[in-house]
């Protein structure tokens, strides 16, 4: 499988060595042309109001645009998220993709000297905990009625699933466990 990670900011090539261990083959993407030929799409954490300015500025909207639109899956971690939600409270000057039904809280969990880590209880993962790590981390305040909660840690809402869009609130690609990009590449394995 083919699976862009998008280029902007972030822990790419670290979601780029989780795919290839996952046997896929992960895809920079930053220019409109890398688009082509994606059988998903990862959106990675980093600074939202930058990302959306620079997929406003490369011109990787129409690209990113065509994907949902032909059904690719996406995946946003941290700052993906944010990008994937319909609206960021209170900021509403930030771009967003608007692809998931949800109102996200940026920062949610506090400044980078509060982050941290902590054991997520995801059944749609399995029975083991799985390792969240959790970088000036957003939340979902608010999720529409198609949007599926798939997890929370302190009362907040951190991952979430709407049709072909999957969101998680911390960095997956900072652990060694594969189960969520596992479970990325069979939402793609499963298309029509």
């Amino acid at each position: 499988m083919k699976i862009g990670v998008l280029a902007l900011q972030g822990a790419i090539s670290e979601h780029l060595d989780m795919l290839e261990a996952c046997g896929a083959e992960g895809i920079r993407v930053r220019r409109p042309e890398d688009f082509n030929g994606l059988e998903g799409l990862i959106i990675p954490g980093g600074e939202s109001t930058t990302m959306g300015r620079l997929i406003e500025n490369l011109s990787l909207g129409e690209p990113i645009r065509s994907l949902q639109e032909g059904g690719v899956p996406f995946m946003g971690t941290c700052a993906g998220l944010v990008l994937l939600g319909r609206e960021a409270a209170g900021c509403p000057e930030q771009r967003l993709l608007g692809y998931m039904d949800t109102v996200v809280v940026r920062n949610g969990f506090g400044r980078q000297c509060e982050s941290f880590e902590a054991s997520l209880d995801l059944p749609f993962l399995g029975r083991a905990p799985f390792p969240g790590v959790f970088i000036r981390a957003p939340y979902i305040a608010r999720a529409g009625k198609g949007v599926e909660i798939l997890g929370s840690v302190e009362g907040r809402d951190i991952a979430a699933r709407q049709g072909r869009v999957l969101t998680v609130a911390f960095h997956p690609e900072l652990t060694e466990d594969l189960r969520l990009h596992r479970y990325f590449l069979q939402m793609a394995k499963n298309l029509p």
